[in-house]
């Protein structure tokens, strides 16, 4: 059985994080059959060869319409890449385990970030495996000859706990040990991740109740107590549930597009360096924003009619309305730009940083998290202004993004990227760094494969991205907050 990291040549880094994920398959009443014997087969891509590779499969179960099935997969999960998932189920009618001697029934396909950024963490067409039942998450290790044990404190991810519910039931059993197996049940309490939680800094006490016991004794109370305490530590996939949305993109739009030579020209037989920064980078961020409605700005520009610079205009062209949709809306708003304004100087970032800042400090409540995707062709004009945007943002809920393309010096720009020296202005410092900068053609693959090419960029320009979302929530004391359903999502302005 092959994991991601065995075939993919860009997966040289920790994981984020793992994920389970667990499927189920509801038959549609037209299928001619009483049941069958399923099995799931999953599928990963490999970025750059697009070849999928079989990653592992579910157990077989026999003589069943709807399956429910026990084995689970689990994915190391990169934020900044596009994990394409591909989900085959078949009939089992053979004992060979050739795929090929089975019933092929249907496949789906999704990216893992798609899953994560489904209301719950669940996809409809595949989450889903309730059946009303107790699975056990955890063992503690066994205190001998005491009235009043205490044992050690243990970790268990909340992923396999209640698979991000904090609602959900669960049951913790208390035994008497016996070396030979024959344990001795001395009660049990029911509770949730909810209810435990409220034990942060304190304690939670709980009555071990026995049925039989109480059935059997008038007197009765309880089997004793137990008493809890939690810590949280989260992670990118727990926080993500509280930020519904995630935000945008925006284009330097300078140079002749109708010049071969021009960073913008519309090749009809393959993407210009804007649009693949932008496509790369759009495509990952998409997943995990709700309604896929990108506000879409252009800056450095004279617009029609009567010449005026911009550096902070829709690319929609509607004041009003400068939301596109889907990243592949933002792409027909970006060469439908191209063909409507003259691109002129010079190249401010302050404008817009200030104006996605507005709107993030209007959300800080950790409901919202902003990313401003920058992509440019030029060295900063406002370098001054830039520098005290960046610094009054910092203590906000965004981050910053700026793809350089084309054969510019962008030695101001690593001046913004706080890796090594946290960006300063007028003598404050930014709270955190929240800039990333990569030059495109760092990442331009040499044989001219573009898909490669975008995955590399995607790859290194996101994978800050969790961390810096992650650490504006700890810092302001921020937790995170149960999944809301369809119907109880805000309606959320994004900026793109």
């Amino acid at each position: 059985m092959a994991s991601i990291g065995e075939f993919d040549p860009l997966n040289n880094i920790v994981p984020a994080t793992k994920i389970e994920v667990t499927v189920s398959f509801i038959l549609w009443p037209s299928f001619n059959s009483v049941s069958f014997n399923a099995v799931v087969v999953l599928y990963v891509q490999g970025i750059g060869t697009k070849e999928w590779m079989e990653f592992g499969r579910t157990e077989v179960i026999d003589n069943t319409l709807n399956p429910n099935f026990v084995r689970k997969f689990f994915l190391d999960f990169f934020f900044e890449e596009k994990q394409n998932l591909r989900f085959d189920v078949y009939n089992v009618d053979s004992r060979s385990s050739n795929i090929s001697k089975f019933d092929f029934l249907g496949q789906t396909f999704c990216t893992l970030g798609e899953i994560i950024g489904s209301t719950g963490g669940r996809l409809e067409k595949s989450l889903s495996n309730e059946d009303g039942t107790f699975t056990i998450c955890h063992k503690t290790e066994v205190v001998k000859n005491t009235l009043n044990p205490v044992w050690q404190p243990f970790t268990i991810a909340v992923r396999a706990l209640c698979n991000g519910d904090y609602d959900r039931t669960v049951k913790v059993d208390v035994y008497d040990w016996d070396r030979d197996g024959s344990h001795d049940f001395i009660g049990e309490f029911t509770t949730s991740y909810r209810d435990f939680s409220r034990g942060q800094n304190q304690f939670n006490v709980y009555e071990v109740l026995n049925a039989k016991k109480k059935g059997k004794k008038k007197k009765y109370i309880n089997s004793g107590t137990v008493t809890t305490g939690i810590s949280s530590e989260w992670t990118f996939i727990y926080i993500h549930f509280s930020c519904v949305s995630m935000c945008v993109c925006l284009c330097s739009l300078t140079g002749n597009p109708s010049q071969p030579t021009s960073l913008h020209y519309m090749n009809p037989y393959q993407m210009n360096a804007y649009a693949m920064a932008l496509k790369a980078v759009g495509e990952i961020i998409q997943d995990y924003d709700s309604d896929k409605l990108f506000p879409a700005y252009g800056f450095g520009a004279k617009l029609p009619p009567d010449g005026k610079i911009s550096h902070a205009f829709p690319l929609s062209g509607d004041n009003e309305n400068p939301n596109c949709v889907g990243i592949e809306g933002v792409l027909e708003a970006y060469f439908q730009g191209l063909r409507t304004v003259q691109l002129y100087g010079p190249t401010n970032f302050s404008p817009v940083i200030n104006q996605v800042a507005r709107s993030a400090q209007d959300v800080t409540d950790g409901s919202q998290y902003f990313v401003l995707l920058m992509i440019t062709d030029g060295v900063i004009s406002d370098m001054v202004q830039t520098k005290e945007a960046v610094v009054n943002a910092a203590a906000l809920p965004m981050s910053i993004i700026i793809v350089g393309v084309g054969p510019a010096k962008f030695d101001a720009m690593e001046e913004l990227d706080g890796d090594e020296v946290r960006v300063s202005s007028r003598g404050r410092f930014a709270e955190r760094d929240i800039v990333q900068f990569v030059p495109f053609r760092d990442y331009m693959d040499q044989s001219g494969n573009q898909v490669l090419s975008m995955a590399r960029l995607a790859k290194d320009v996101l994978a800050e991205i969790p961390e810096q979302l992650l650490g504006f929530m700890k810092t302001r004391g921020i937790e995170p907050r149960p999944a809301l359903s369809s119907s109880e999502l805000p309606k959320l302005h994004r900026h793109i």
